[in-house]
């Protein structure tokens, strides 16, 4: 049996977990319930759950208010958010799982599985996801990469470069280390292009900060700072070149 604690300031939202939670997953007994910052500091600091129901903006602040007042805190938590595009792009760049609200009974009960098998998510990872959040408007500073060991956390003026290996991802980075990543280049393309990065090919995704030159003859390819170049598909050349332009203009 694991013991858990909801902290949600939605009602109908809190009554419909502790439903999916009383119908879908009996071996957790849901403890305790808070509905806002104060409320659930106060509970998470006189009974730790094994596993905490986290809502991100509550109505007195959000769950980062919360990590902070409890530090000591050591269940593990699964964060519960609405569909909001800053939101999920900020557990993309953290690599924290999260359930997405509405969200149906197999979405739940995938988290709630992965929260049981994993630790909880270290205070660096945590932080760039706080910082996502709170400042969806910035640009992000760091990322965090999963290899098939470990999870490490990259600066994002840091990469040169991603290629595409299959369904997996190297990031090539200014220190000349090589980092294999277990997504594709799509996912990181969809997340990055805004943040000064480009999809020059199929198999390409280039930090323009390291661009040094454009060559256009032998098909179209891209000179980096590091000495590498990187091919330029023939429907990605009149974009870059745009691109370029407007850039160093």
């Amino acid at each position: 049996m694991h013991t858990a604690i909801i902290v949600e300031d939605m009602p109908d939202a809190l009554k419909l977990l502790q439903k999916e939670l009383t119908a879908h997953h009996p071996d957790i007994q849901v403890i305790d319930t808070a509905q806002s910052v104060v409320e659930a500091a106060k509970k998470l600091r006189q009974r730790q759950p094994d596993i905490v129901f986290l809502d991100i903006m509550l109505g007195d602040g959000t769950s980062f208010d919360i990590l902070e007042i409890v530090p000591e805190l050591r269940s593990k938590i699964i964060f519960v958010t609405a569909s909001d595009e800053f939101a999920l792009r900020a557990f993309k760049f953290a690599a924290i799982d999260y359930v997405l609200k509405p969200y149906s009974s197999e979405e739940l009960n995938g988290s709630i599985a992965k929260a049981k098998a994993q630790l909880q998510p270290d205070s660096e990872r945590l932080s760039i996801l706080k910082e996502a959040i709170t400042l969806p408007d910035t640009k992000p500073k760091r990322i965090s990469l999963h290899t098939l060991e470990k999870i490490i956390v990259v600066d994002l003026d840091d990469i040169v470069r991603c290629e595409s290996d299959s369904n997996n991802t190297i990031f090539f980075l200014n220190n000349g280390k090589k980092v294999f990543v277990t997504k594709t280049l799509k996912y990181f393309a969809d997340l990055l292009t805004q943040y000064q990065f480009v999809r020059v090919h199929q198999s390409h995704l280039v930090n323009f900060d390291y661009i040094t030159e454009y060559i256009k003859t032998d098909g179209g390819y891209l000179m980096l700072k590091n000495g590498q170049n990187v091919p330029v598909s023939v429907r990605k050349k009149a974009e870059v070149m745009a691109l370029l332009d407007q850039l160093y203009r």
